[in-house]
This record gives structure tokens, C-alpha cells and sequence, in this order.
């Protein structure tokens, strides 16, 4: 009993102690109702308003930014082997010769890179046709793209130099690209041969060729041209690091499943 004394004591002191806390909150929510009923209607509904718009739009950026988009887009020439390299990239399978598509190619994968695989997650990869009639495709991907892998024949890269170049600088001068800075990565393909060209080659041989075809589309009037932004520094030789987004060359073979940098790349584009 005597503890139960002592109890209520410790209690009724407690309640004591509160009672001016009690006071001054009731004071202060008076006051408040008072000032709002000062206020006008209009402003008072007003003033609700501009809260929950800029709760909202602070909630949606929010989850914009969690959002990431893990959409990488691969393309190139026909022939450069972008299939063969999408069909390794989706499950390591090798497929032998050329294999031509006329539509794009979609897949969710997870990438099979043991280095990167405890961090990865679900990417979307999108293989683009390389012929001339069926590159606008490639506009109905590129608003959720996180990166574009660019593929290019380094066995056969001479004769085809001009066109991937011309092919690359649409995309590189697309607003698309250049207001995301949408990371491009310009994959050597078929490096397992003997007689393929090295990517620090074909770098700047495709360097070489846009600051080419830079130089003649400058000269045509803005009317007559469909690209978006101009590459490089006005009166310097281009090179690709003079662009918006980032540029990188790798090395890969699809037939013999080296695809590792292709993997590292798209994981730095995908990764939380």
C-alpha cells in the first residue's frame, strides 16, 4: 500500500508539472484560431493552396529523382553486330553470323558480370535496326534511354567510317541526348579478329570524320539542317571530349562473349 502511495504521489506531481504546459498550449491555439479568423477567406484558402502544390511538386520531384531509367539503347550500322551482341548480353548465348533485324529487339536482363551482379538491377535493352529507313525507331526510345551503346563493325570499320560517323552525329546532336547528357559508349565490335581495327584507331579516325561533316553542315543554313545542337569548340579540331554527355570507346566481340566493358558501362548507367 505504501508503495501505491508513493505512486500517486510521484503522479499528482507529474500532473502539477504539466498543467502550465497545458495552460500555454491552450493560450497558443486560441491566439492561432484568432488570427485565422482575422484572416479573409480567400487568402486563407489561398494560402492552403500554394501548401499542398508545393508539397506535391516537392513529393513528385522527389520520386522523379528515385526513378531512374534503366532503358540502354544499342545501335549502329547494319552488320556491325549489334544482335549478336544483344542476344550475349541478354543470356550469354552465341549466335554464329550475321543476323539482320527489321524490327526492335526488347529484353529485361540481368547483367552477367559476377563483378556486378550483387549490385545490379533489371535493365531494359532495346536493339535498334541499323538500316536508314528504320533509324527513326530509335526516337521512340531515346526519351527514357539511360544510355546508347553504339556499335561499330571494327573489322570493316574503313569502308564504313563515313557512314557511322554521319550515323553518330545525329545522335550526339539530338536534343534529346544532349539536354539529358545521355552517356554514349562507341563499342569496337568483332576485336576477337586478327585484321580488327583498335578502338583508340577508330576513335580518332571517327573524330577525324565528324569534325568533317561538322564543318560542311555548319555551312548549310539552319532551315536546311534537322540537327538540334552543333558538336565541338568553334575553330579547334573535335574530338569526342568536347561533347555535352559523356563519350567512351570499348572493345567487345559478341561470337566470343567479351562484353565486359559493354557490361561495365551499362551498369554505370543503371546503377541506384
Amino acid at each position: 500500500m505504501e508503495g501505491l502511495e508513493q505512486w500517486k504521489d510521484q503522479l499528482e506531481q507529474l500532473k502539477s508539472q504539466l498543467e502550465p504546459w497545458k495552460n500555454q498550449l491552450e493560450k497558443c491555439l486560441h491566439e492561432a484560431i484568432e488570427y485565422l479568423n482575422q484572416i479573409p477567406p480567400v487568402q486563407l484558402y489561398a494560402a492552403i493552396a500554394v501548401l499542398l502544390i508545393s508539397t506535391a511538386l516537392l513529393l513528385s520531384i522527389r520520386l522523379f529523382k528515385r526513378a531512374k531509367s534503366n532503358t540502354i539503347i544499342l545501335t549502329g550500322l547494319s552488320g556491325s553486330g549489334k544482335t549478336v551482341l544483344f542476344y550475349q548480353l541478354r543470356d550469354g548465348s552465341v549466335h554464329q553470323g550475321t543476323i539482320t533485324s527489321m524490327e526492335p529487339n526488347e529484353s529485361t536482363i540481368v547483367l552477367n558480370s559476377d563483378s556486378n551482379k550483387r549490385k545490379s538491377k533489371p535493365v531494359h535493352i532495346v536493339d535498334i535496326p541499323g538500316h536508314s529507313r528504320l533509324r527513326p525507331k530509335l526516337d521512340e526510345f531515346l526519351p527514357r534511354a539511360a544510355g546508347i551503346v553504339f556499335v561499330v563493325d571494327s573489322l570493316e570499320f574503313l569502308p564504313n567510317c563515313r557512314l557511322a560517323s554521319e550515323y553518330l552525329y545525329d545522335i550526339l546532336t539530338k536534343a534529346s541526348v544532349v539536354k539529358k547528357k545521355i552517356p554514349v559508349l562507341i563499342c569496337c565490335n568483332k576485336n576477337d579478329k586478327v585484321t580488327a581495327h583498335t578502338k583508340e584507331f577508330i576513335r580518332k579516325q571517327m573524330e577525324k570524320e565528324i569534325d568533317k561533316l561538322r564543318a560542311s553542315r555548319s555551312a548549310i543554313t539552319a532551315a536546311d539542317i534537322s540537327n538540334d545542337f552543333t558538336l565541338g569548340v568553334p575553330e579547334e579540331p573535335f574530338t569526342f571530349s568536347q561533347c555535352r554527355n559523356k563519350v567512351t570507346v570499348a572493345e567487345s566481340s559478341g561470337l566470343t562473349g567479351e562484353v565486359g566493358q559493354v557490361e561495365q558501362f551499362i551498369w554505370e548507367c543503371v546503377k541506384p
